[in-house]
């Protein structure tokens, strides 16, 4: 490959490296093409682009921007999934994929610029996504004004039921 190539590569790749919140190494060793594919559609669904680059290449791209922790430690047969909105779903999608396909492996990642080991990454999948949270909240938001209204009723219903006994009771009388 020329050098125009290159740099055309490294642009490409920094400038997904630079708008992403997550990077995640993996191994890719022994995958078969289909199972690549495979792995590429899951990510492409959750808004993740996922690179196989030499390593020269990956570490001058990670170098002086958000993921520099990391660039130093690219060796072997590596790729690199990168995510902008969700690293909760990178992490549960490659960890989702680790365990059905015993021949891929995370090696580490970055998170903000933080360095994460493979068990830092399988934490993060365990968490729940933005989705879920958004939804708890909203639940929680809701709930407050629910249970006041439901609190009121309660109270008029009472009140409610209370003149009509003394109703009954004087037309009984």
């Amino acid at each position: 490959m020329d050098k125009a190539g290159k740099a055309v590569i490294i642009e490409r790749l920094k400038a997904d490296v630079d708008g992403a919140s997550i990077a995640v190494v993996t191994d890719f060793t022994g995958l078969k093409v289909e199972e690549m594919t495979d792995l590429r559609v899951k990510l492409r669904d959750g808004g993740v682009h996922y690179h196989v680059v030499k390593n020269t290449l990956a570490r001058i791209a990670f170098t002086d921007g958000k993921h520099d922790a990391i660039k130093d430690r690219f060796k072997e047969c590596c790729a690199v999934a990168l995510g902008a909105d969700d690293p909760v779903v990178v992490a549960k999608t490659l960890v989702d994929y680790a365990k059905s396909n015993k021949k891929f492996a995370i090696r580490f990642g970055s998170l903000d610029g933080k360095p994460l080991s493979m068990e830092d990454i399988e934490s993060l999948a365990k968490l729940p996504g933005r989705q879920e949270l958004l939804a708890k909240a909203l639940g929680t938001m809701n709930a407050v004004p629910t249970n006041f209204v439901g609190l009121f009723a309660n109270i008029l219903r009472n009140f409610l039921y209370a003149l009509n006994a003394i109703k009954d009771q004087k037309e009984a009388a």
